[in-house]
Order: structure tokens, then sequence, then C-alpha cells
């Protein structure tokens, strides 16, 4: 069999290879580049605004959750405390909701007060049905429909990663604080030269 008859046997476009590069690559499967809305009133788009060229923490959470995520969302505002000054300058955390018909910019902003959240960590809403295009291209869901169906079950990771770098990674969002730091900041060290990768760490694409 010739190389060109293998490659069409296999399904394999080697000309959508050719011309996306792997970060575009993941760009395209991961990041639908949506208009959401911060907790601050500000319509920004979830790729080009967000993401793009950005040291980068997201989880996704609801403002009536009585389980998880109160106790996420404490445990992360301990974690943006030992990241200190870098929030906001050259690390960006995001919280997402998963009830965007509820948590309207007002709602996310007296969550986010109420929770004491510090400056460089937005809370988003947006559009339903691009809330949930962005839960699933970012991996948020359950494999077993009827879990994943109730917003209950929700997980409770948080996605961290370096966007130019490529670097991607999911650690609990409740697990010990300085062990999410020290993940959140293995995507800023992918070399490990300083810092050696905790084992709370879980790779991702």
């Amino acid at each position: 069999m010739s190389d060109l008859s293998r490659r069409e046997f296999l399904g394999l476009d080697t000309r959508a290879w050719a011309t996306r590069s792997p970060r575009e690559q993941i760009r395209e499967d991961h990041f639908p580049n949506v208009v959401l809305t911060t907790h601050e009133g500000e319509r920004v788009r979830f790729y080009d605004d967000l993401v793009k060229d950005r040291h980068v923490t997201i989880n996704m959470v609801y403002t009536s959750c009585k389980l998880t995520c109160p106790l996420i969302t404490a445990n992360l505002v301990r974690v943006q405390q030992l990241l200190a000054e870098r929030v906001g300058r050259d690390l960006f955390m995001y919280s997402i909701t998963i009830d965007p018909k509820r948590d309207t910019p007002k709602v996310l902003k007296r969550f986010a007060s109420a929770h004491g959240v510090g400056k460089g960590w937005r809370f988003l809403t947006g559009r339903p049905d691009e809330i949930e295009l962005l839960r699933r291209k970012l991996g948020f869901t359950w494999a077993d429909p009827v879990r994943d169906a109730n917003k209950d079950n929700h997980t409770g990771n948080l996605r961290y990663g370096n966007e130019p770098l490529m670097v991607w990674g999911t650690v609990p969002g409740i697990a010990n604080p300085s062990w999410v730091a020290k993940c959140i900041l293995f995507a800023d060290r992918p070399g490990g030269e300083q810092a050696i990768r905790p084992q709370c760490c879980t790779a991702s694409s």
C-alpha cells in the first residue's frame, strides 16, 4: 500500500496537520471564543481576551450551590493569597458559572465579594448554550450522562495552564492550597529546574 493510500485508509488529513500548529489545534478543540460577561459587567471573548498568551486557572461554579462551590471558592481564595501579587499581573483566575440564567453579573459580584476574592480573579457568565459548550470543551464533564445532567454533581476540578507554552493540567479544587498553588506554578516552569512537579497534578491536553 502506498503512503497516500495508507493515509486515505486511516482517514488522516495531512493537509490539516500542515496548516494547523499544535497551539492552534488546542485552541480550536478546547477554547471556543464565546462572548462572556464578567462580574464587573465587562463583555469579553473567552479565548482572545482571557486565555490567549496567558497563564490561567479555570473552574466552574454556581452561586446557589450548597455543597462544593462555597468550599472550593474559599479554598481558591487561600490559593490566590499564596500566589500573592502574581494574580492579576501574570497569572489570571477565572470562575465560570454553570447556572447562567440565575447567576447574573450582579449575583456573581455579590458571591465574589462575600468570599473575599481579590484582584485578577474574574467570575463569568454568558448564554446557556455557550456556557455548556465551554463546559464540554474544557472537560468539566462526567462520562455517565445521568450524573453529568445533575449540576449538583459538577466536577470540582481546577484547570490550569500556560496557553503560549501549551502546558495544561488539572487538580482538585479542594486539594491542599499549597499543592494547588504548586500545580499552577508548574505550568510556569515545565522543565522543573527549580520546582518538583507535585503528585497532585494530572497532566492533560
